[in-house]
């Protein structure tokens, strides 16, 4: 199956991905930042706990030791992460592996290592954490697509369900959400919204 699915939310916390599992989202990332080696384990492992028999495909989000250890199939590194990951040790255990870019220099560094995808942000203006690169804007993704050809593109930041027709149509083949559904009123029926329109892989 392709991965990751169109509709890809980006959480941080056990029960979130507990959730969304339960709404039956294809793919779910685990972000959770400042653990060290000893609670990253035990996070990993009770994500994976809450999604094994569901059809949910849980990537982590920083933590690649972790992942390895606890039998992780999927793995995101921001470029930070990714200078002091062991990429080598992360493909010969057969994880897929994602990677954030947000110019072209990172864009440049994320192909070398032959990554499962590339994710591309902020697209739009995001409050959830301080970011060093300005919006991207819709025209970027193009760029991007044109750049990476076959390697599915992964859009980020500040996107809502309403905008996901022009990210789509500019070539993204899936798009990370984080607060259109921590931040929702009603996540549950947010989530119902996205899968209905957008249920299918990448």
């Amino acid at each position: 199956m392709p991965y990751p699915d169109r509709f890809y939310p980006v959480v941080d916390s056990v029960a979130w991905v507990s959730r969304l599992a339960k709404l039956g989202v294809g793919t779910v990332q685990l972000r959770a930042k400042n653990l060290d080696d000893a609670a990253a384990t035990v996070l990993v492992r009770e994500a994976l706990a809450v999604t094994k028999g569901k059809p949910t495909k849980l990537v982590v989000n920083d933590y690649w030791k972790a992942a390895i250890d606890c039998g992780a199939q999927h793995l995101h590194l921001g470029q930070e992460d990714l200078a002091t990951a062991d990429v080598v040790a992360i493909k010969r255990e057969g994880l897929t592996l994602g990677i954030s870019t947000h110019d072209e220099a990172e864009l440049d560094n994320a192909l070398q290592y032959k990554p499962e995808y590339i994710a591309l942000g902020p697209i739009f203006e995001t409050t959830l954490k301080k970011m060093r690169f300005a919006p991207q804007g819709i025209e970027r993704i193009t760029a991007w697509k044109l750049a990476i050809g076959d390697i599915p593109l992964v859009a980020i930041g500040g996107i809502k369900l309403e905008h996901a027709p022009e990210i789509f149509a500019a070539g993204a083949n899936s798009i990370a959400v984080v607060s259109d559904v921590t931040l929702n009123a009603d996540p549950d029926a947010r989530v119902r919204e996205w899968l209905g329109h957008y249920s299918q892989a990448a």
